[in-house]
């Protein structure tokens, strides 16, 4: 990139319903201060999906008011599993189901499509990331370290050295959802080792996700409250329900999340034996949750985090902020660092006709230290 000419990334979030778009500028600002969504057309195969990508970035640009002479590349992310260069699995995945993804390398096909450098993250990978710059500051988050998980459906995970995403030899660095956790102190009696739909048993994300909830908690769960509300719905709908619950204080909903923060303790408990991390990142749908159980479930996580004296006194627990964006958010944050690497990238004037927006980190993330 050019340090004379003004320039920014768009950073371009894949899911399975939406794509979700924002633009970073070359002084770090993010230039929309919301969700820019778009379908994402990825069930009807790759054709379809990378013109939606396509739209995608132009409609951001529209919003924002910036050239696309001023793109100087796109971060893209996806869910997994896919490699490190995004290419598709070859078995495909829960969003990836139509046959021609398959194997699909869909960062050069974007690349090809934009005519523009495009940089490939997952999306879990994006999100840590995204928490890792936003509560350092761009000043010393080259110089920290953090673990983040994610919990949605399932588990996804990220671990970022020094700034930079631990992607590993295949891509496959941070599926922290399915490393196996012992199940002394973390299952219930009589409670059997929960499955997970990776094949493994007693991994973290049979624990700690929406899938884990419904096909292994709850069941355990309900039984011990048959009168509960909950037991008369379909597992499904009861899953999802069961955050509202636990907002509301309810005991079985307590329990449920009180054995997921002790999966998630333990999963730090053994990053912290291997990495060390500054910082230990909790995000997925607590944090859209009400303020006082968002806090509990943190708090928890922490209570069930082994850590040394040492290490309490050096690490912090906090949330990934800004949830719905923080994919994008990390993609072009991913961009930006790969295409600048051992350039000093000046602001220079606005690529932009519109004002720019600072991030501002949601409730239960506390501002980085200076």
């Amino acid at each position: 990139m050019s340090s004379s000419t003004p320039w920014c990334i768009v950073g371009l979030d894949n899911g399975g319903n939406a794509n979700n778009a924002t633009v970073l500028d070359g002084s770090g600002r993010f230039l929309v201060d919301g969700m820019v969504e778009s379908p994402s057309r990825v069930r009807e195969g790759p054709k379809a999906a990378l013109q939606a990508l396509a739209e995608a970035m132009e409609r951001v640009l529209e919003v924002t008011g910036v050239r696309r002479s001023a793109v100087a590349g796109v971060g893209l992310d996806t869910p997994g599993p896919a490699s490190a260069d995004g290419v598709i699995s070859s078995r495909g995945s829960t969003n990836f189901l139509h046959p021609e993804w398959a194997g699909f390398d869909i960062r050069t096909a974007l690349e090809e499509l934009l005519q523009l450098p495009v940089v490939y993250s997952n999306d879990a990978n994006a999100a840590a990331l995204y928490a890792h710059y936003t509560y350092f500051g761009p000043e010393r988050a080259g110089r920290a370290s953090s673990v983040s998980a994610i919990v949605g459906t399932g588990l996804g995970g990220g671990v970022v050295e020094a700034g930079q995403v631990v992607r590993g030899a295949a891509g496959m660095a941070g599926e922290l959802g399915h490393i196996p956790l012992p199940s002394a102190g973390l299952l219930e009696d009589g409670q059997a080792l929960p499955a997970c739909n990776c094949g493994n048993a007693g991994d973290v994300e049979s624990f700690a996700s929406l899938t884990g909830i419904e096909k292994n908690l709850l069941p355990y769960w309900i039984a011990k409250y048959p009168d509960h509300p909950l037991a008369a719905e379909p597992l499904p709908v009861a899953a999802r329900a069961l955050r509202a619950y636990a907002e509301r204080e309810d005991p079985l909903a307590l329990s449920v999340f009180e054995q997921q923060a002790k999966a998630l303790g333990m999963l730090f408990t053994i990053a912290a034996n291997f990495t060390d991390p500054h910082a230990y990142f909790v995000g997925g749908g607590v944090v859209a949750a009400k303020a006082r159980f968002r806090e509990w479930l943190l708090e928890r996580v922490r209570v069930h985090t082994a850590l040394r004296v040492e290490q309490r006194e050096a690490a912090v627990f906090a949330l990934v902020p800004d949830l719905d964006m923080a994919g994008a958010r990390g993609a072009a944050i991913a961009a930006r660092e790969a295409l600048a690497t051992g350039e000093a990238v000046a602001t220079g004037e606005a690529a932009t006709t519109g004002e720019a927006v600072a991030v501002s980190p949601r409730p239960g993330v506390a501002p980085g230290p200076a």
